[in-house]
């Protein structure tokens, strides 16, 4: 990755890659551990991916000074945090303050899809959703449901419809959370839905804030371009938003000439600040979040990280750039973490590297009797 020289100030100044990395890792919480608690952090971070259950854990445990994962478990118990689809039509672990937002303002991308997926599109058109939606609700908030439930009661109701397409459709007419245990950290279970509002006991926001919404995205994944944020949303046509925030907000420009939005007062470290090691899980966001991702990694970095349905490797990064992928195995009481680079790392970093991993061993796999990191040769 360039160096970068760091900006003057005014408008239009040009940002190289370097100092967009760190910019886009102080934000993040990744250039050094934060004192915030769970809470504030989800919060902070508009929420985090979390498609796999326990990716939120290893994202806080990277970004928080003293993470204790039993702390998000009991958020999520005590419902002050949620799982529920969101932006992207994927789902994230939120506030319950953020699900009251965000489900609202990516219905569209829910909306969207139940017209065009391929798989269960045909199997509810010309159904009166609005009904489909009212008798989904009324199933699940009598008690959550598993998906293969709530397909079975609603084909009682809709026998002439394929059960899947009216679980899927379910699924998208309405603000579903999963509930716990599920995700809760120590214990598995199944997914089991229910409706945000019956879970959370409050409405959703009537009129979400697109523009709040826009400017927090730059306060944690920022500087960005227009479809950077349509990116990590998976919303269209919010150039008239940024538009409407011009004035309030700083322009740069990267050394290809797109021109970036930021927060006035955002931070933005000089860019020789030194960036630690940092293990990162499949799905973080913070590789997810811009068009342009060689703030964060090589191009041709980027196509060893495509794999099947879409599942992102877990990666760590090595002066603030995705350098390779990590595996953690716990096999009869002995834990393992695979550190396996994309080419051979410099040796200052090493012992740093190494050190890091095994302090995520000592959080993940604390009942384990042996744990060992294993470096790998380069791939």
């Amino acid at each position: 990755m360039p160096r970068s020289t760091s900006a003057s100030g005014t408008s239009g100044d040009v940002l190289q890659r370097r100092a967009l990395n760190r910019a886009t890792l102080e934000r993040q919480l990744l250039l050094r551990r934060s004192d915030m608690s769970p809470l504030a952090a989800v919060e902070h971070l508009v929420g985090l991916q979390a498609q796999a259950p326990f990716s939120p854990y290893y994202q806080l445990w990277s970004r928080l000074r003293d993470f204790d994962p039993h702390t998000l478990g009991q958020l999520l118990l005590d419902r002050q945090v949620v799982r529920i689809v969101v932006m992207r039509g994927t789902i994230h672990l939120l506030s319950a303050a953020d699900c009251a937002t965000l489900r609202p303002l990516t219905q569209p991308i829910m909306d969207r899809d139940l017209g065009t997926n391929t798989q269960y599109a045909a199997g509810i058109r010309g159904l009166d959703l609005d009904h489909l939606a009212a008798v989904a609700r009324a199933v699940v908030e009598e008690e959550p449901r598993s998906n293969a439930e709530l397909a079975a009661v609603l084909a009682e109701r809709f026998p002439e419809r394929d059960r899947s397409s009216l679980a899927y459709a379910a699924r998208g007419l309405l603000p579903l959370v999963q509930v716990p245990p599920r995700a809760v950290w120590g214990r598995s279970a199944q997914a089991r839905l229910t409706t945000a509002e019956a879970w959370l006991g409050r409405g959703l926001d009537p009129a979400p804030s697109i523009d709040a919404v826009v400017l927090r995205y730059l306060a944690a994944f920022g500087p960005g371009s227009v479809a950077d944020v349509q990116t990590w949303s998976g919303l269209t046509r919010l150039r008239e938003v940024v538009e409407r925030l011009r004035p309030e907000l700083r322009t740069f420009r990267t050394e290809e000439g797109k021109e970036l939005f930021d927060l006035p007062d955002a931070p933005r470290p000089d860019p020789d600040t030194p960036a630690p090691p940092r293990f990162l899980p499949d799905f973080d966001n913070v590789l997810r979040s811009h068009t342009d991702r060689t703030r964060l990694i090589d191009p041709e970095d980027m196509k060893r990280m495509h794999v099947r349905n879409g599942v992102t490797p877990s990666f760590f990064l090595v002066d603030g750039v995705v350098a390779g992928t990590w595996r953690l195995t716990v096999e009869r009481k002995a834990a393992t973490l695979r550190i396996t680079p994309f080419r051979r790392l410099p040796r200052a970093e090493q012992p740093g590297l190494v050190e890091e991993g095994e302090r995520l061993l000592a959080m993940a796999a604390s009942d384990a009797e042996t744990r060992e990191t294993v470096v790998d040769d380069p791939i």
